[in-house]
């Protein structure tokens, strides 16, 4: 498959091209790549056949705001959540009505995720919360709920292919990894210390906050710091509070290139599809940087029982476009892990380990080493927010500011 990315040619890649009303927010292919899906500003949900190019169906009032991301429990149902507040799930077989409709998050909606083992829908959102939602039991009404887990600053929370851990990236340039993940067991929400704005220049120091969410649609917001509380700390407060071996938190803060001392927001997380690695979107706290960052997962042994450690070692990286500031770039891996497609100006960018498209085990570098640029690829006239690799094709989606959205091909 990688092969055939690499035979992409720019000049006459592109065999869909089409207008949606308002910015492209997120892409999303159906697991078998039938389908593929358009989250929009305005209100609406955009549906394509990406094998004939053919457009198949405009939900044009999806919901009441900015529809921000969508994800497939299966072939045939998915989700979406947007600034309205809510979470609706859909049937392709029956898209003039909604399943239902999921409400518990008290601000925008920017994240779903799911466990395919338990049917539980994960989601996140700038209210700091991280809400499970029982599938099993979804009725016209809605699904059970309950409040899994709460922070300030969140941007974006991801689970490992093998759910083992989730992932949640901060404005102030935190990653917390919960380790030994269990969607099932409660916790208490708040029994976490609450993060700061802004990142501190040591990997063992987090702080508390009362500042307010993000300040606009993809848009960050970095205040200064105040009242340091260090991870052991937090550790300890944790098991006086109830902490267990499952769901244990770590705190740390990703190594990023540039002047460290200005901190760093992460905007967009992603996840190897193996499991190996996180990529990360990060931006200075003075919006005048932007990189691409992956960091290789370095299972270790725990340092106490209640809080194993799982350190992330800066592999690759890459200095982006930084234009569209105040607007998240969502980029991702490759179906096999060897590529990464990101946005990058009026375009994006694809990437990989090495000249090669080597997999990231096999060409680790002992420093981090940049990114290999293997193709751009430009149709765009307005600044890319976007991308996603058809789970199954040798296709590319990407979606722009302005509203359109490209399909890209290998030439034979």
């Amino acid at each position: 498959m990688t092969a055939l990315y690499g035979s992409i040619q720019p000049a006459d890649s592109v065999y869909l091209s089409t207008r949606t009303h308002g910015a492209v927010f997120n892409l999303e292919y159906s697991p078998d790549g039938s389908v593929l899906t358009v989250a929009c500003e305005q209100t609406e949900v955009l549906l394509f056949d990406p094998i004939s190019s053919k457009h198949i169906k405009t939900l044009s009032e999806a919901h009441e705001d900015c529809v921000n991301n969508i994800r497939f429990l299966d072939n045939r149902l998915f989700a979406t959540c947007s600034d309205d507040t809510t979470i609706a799930l859909w049937d392709l077989r029956k898209l003039n009505t909604k399943v239902c409709t999921l409400h518990g998050h008290t601000s925008w909606v920017k994240n779903i995720e799911y466990d395919t083992n338990t049917r539980l829908l994960v989601t996140s959102g700038f209210d700091g919360n991280v809400i499970i939602w029982d599938t099993n039991r979804c009725t016209e009404d809605g699904c059970p709920h309950k409040k899994f887990f709460h922070t300030r600053f969140l941007m974006r929370m991801r689970l490992t292919p093998d759910c083992s851990k989730m992932l949640i990236s901060t404005s102030s340039g935190y990653l917390l990894i919960l380790h030994d993940l269990d969607l099932n067991k409660s916790l208490e929400v708040g029994s976490y210390p609450i993060l700061r704005a802004r990142r501190t220049t040591s990997s063992s120091e987090i702080t508390s906050s009362s500042s307010s969410a993000p300040r606009s649609v993809g848009s960050p917001c970095h205040q200064n710091d105040s009242g340091l509380l260090s991870e052991k700390q937090m550790s300890r407060s944790s098991q006086r509070e109830g902490g267990s071996p499952r769901n244990s938190l770590e705190v740390l803060t990703p190594e990023v290139p540039g002047e460290r001392d200005r901190g760093n927001c992460i905007t967009s997380l992603q996840l190897h599809p193996k499991g190996w690695a996180t990529l990360l979107r990060c931006s200075s706290n003075t919006d005048d940087q932007e990189w691409t960052c992956v960091y290789e997962f370095q299972e270790g042994a725990p340092v106490r029982p209640v809080s194993p450690r799982c350190s992330l070692r800066l592999t690759h990286c890459i200095e982006e476009a930084n234009v569209g500031r105040g607007y998240i770039k969502e980029l991702c891996f490759s179906p096999d892990g060897r590529m990464i497609s990101s946005p990058h100006g009026f375009g994006i960018r694809l990437l990989g380990f090495d000249a090669y498209c080597s997999e990231l085990v096999d060409c680790l570098p002992k420093e981090a080493g940049p990114l290999k640029e293997i193709r751009s690829l430009y149709s765009h006239n307005d600044v890319v927010l976007t991308t996603k690799f058809s789970p199954t094709h040798c296709q590319i989606a990407s979606g722009c500011l302005s509203g359109r959205v490209s399909l890209y091909q290998p030439k034979f």
